[in-house]
């Protein structure tokens, strides 16, 4: 059998980014994408492209991406599994090279969402003309979601990705989009439908029962051994609707240090995990939600030992009570806070500390006319993301100012 691997497309820009209660701004989720191009991640789906007020930021995005910026990292639009939003999408993005259509599949979201408008071989036909029509206007790939896949019967999933297969799409997304499922139900159900489809198969798992890791990657192991590659969805600390989503950081753990599935099912070779700490801590400030104490790798408590059975043996070696090490997540370099002077920039900065804070981060201007196109972005950033701007995100607006500006443009 060949050696097929799990790979890492991360939903924070489109399904995180549904939680309840908080919003992102556009520039916040490039910079996502920017760390999680810088953590290898094999795939960002970036949002809606069929929204007006994320056509801009995708755009620019996709910009980012001819000019290098974004390397490595698939930039991906989601939409639902009907021709008139697939048009859309490719009206609004005609550069998006890969996308995700969505149908419900399960008989009581027929049922409850269509109320008899669509039967089963209306929505096989939706999603094959779909697939054909976003192929013709230029995807490379094409996912196809099934929306409540875990209470869909297992012989209509089948079908629905012969059928996706024969349209010529690329990957089966399996959605326990009520985080319903169990881990060995997962790898079961996984690995029939890999071994009957021959289609690449995402894992796309909620966190209602507190499964969504222990599901995703029983579920690409199931892929795995079923003879197909696996792609799990993850968001960013988990964030997600309802109890969130399954977590980036925790999925990588897993995968890289669990005994037995390190082994069985290889991760991504390009994933590097001491981006971890960066990417949590920055997600956590964007979204403005804290870190819970307890967060595997990047939580203020994942390396701190008090009980004296413990701390004894963390001092006398840090393997008796630690599986990793905190540089091996990005972290152990001490946090700088300054605790005097400091001089910010933001929506009413002049350009006098304007140009103070871009010289601490080593950017200069050649006069003040070029130092206050940048500062004028830095205003309307500062507006845009109701935050001070971080140095990663001062540094994008020096550097692809043109970009930036289109990022933070919404149409009506």
């Amino acid at each position: 059998m060949a050696d097929h691997k799990v790979y890492l497309i991360d939903v924070t820009n489109r399904d995180g980014v549904q939680t309840s209660r908080i919003l992102l701004p556009k520039l916040s989720k490039t910079m996502l994408n920017l760390y999680l191009d810088e953590m290898g991640i094999f795939q960002s789906e970036v949002g809606f492209p069929t929204l007006k007020h994320e056509v801009g930021y995708i755009n620019a995005n996709l910009e980012l991406a001819k000019l290098g910026v974004i390397k490595r990292l698939h930039l991906e639009g989601w939409c639902r599994a009907i021709p008139e939003d697939v048009e859309l999408t490719f009206k609004n993005c005609p550069d998006l090279k890969h996308v995700n259509v969505s149908m419900s599949t399960s008989d009581i979201m027929i049922q409850g969402k269509f109320q008899g408008k669509k039967g089963w071989s209306e929505i096989l036909g939706s999603l094959q003309k779909s697939v054909r029509l976003a192929k013709d206007l230029g995807a490379k790939s094409v996912g196809i979601n099934a929306e409540d896949g875990s209470r869909t019967d297992i012989n209509k999933l089948i079908e629905f990705v012969h059928a996706g297969k024969e349209a010529g799409a690329d990957r089966f997304r399996y959605c326990d989009t009520l985080g319903l499922d169990d881990p060995i139900t997962s790898y079961d159900r996984i690995k029939a439908i890999a071994l009957a489809g021959k289609m690449d198969i995402e894992m796309h798992c909620h966190n209602d029962l507190g499964m969504a890791e222990a599901v995703s990657v029983a579920g690409a192991q199931g892929a795995v051994d079923g003879g197909v590659d696996a792609y799990i969805n993850t968001t960013v600390n988990g964030y997600g609707e309802r109890c969130g989503n399954c977590d980036l950081v925790s999925t990588v753990l897993a995968l890289t240090y669990s005994q037995a599935l390190k082994e069985r099912a290889h991760l991504d070779e390009h994933t590097k995990l001491k981006t971890a700490w960066k990417i949590a801590r920055y997600a956590s400030y964007a979204f403005g939600l804290p870190i819970p104490i307890n967060q595997p790798g990047v939580g203020s408590n994942a390396f701190a030992h008090e009980s004296g059975i413990h701390a004894d043996g963390a001092l006398k070696d840090r393997r008796n009570y630690e599986l990793y090490d905190p540089e091996d997540v990005g972290r152990g370099e001490p946090m700088i806070t300054e605790t005097g002077r400091v001089i910010t920039t933001g929506a009413y900065g002049g350009i006098k500390g304007f140009r103070h804070v871009y010289d601490k981060l080593g950017i200069s201007f050649k006069d003040d006319a070029e130092a206050r196109q940048v500062l004028e972005l830095a205003q309307y950033a500062n507006l845009h993301t109701q935050k001070p701007l971080t140095d990663d995100e001062l540094r994008l607006l020096a550097t692809h100012p043109d970009i930036v500006r289109k990022i933070l443009t919404v149409v009506f």
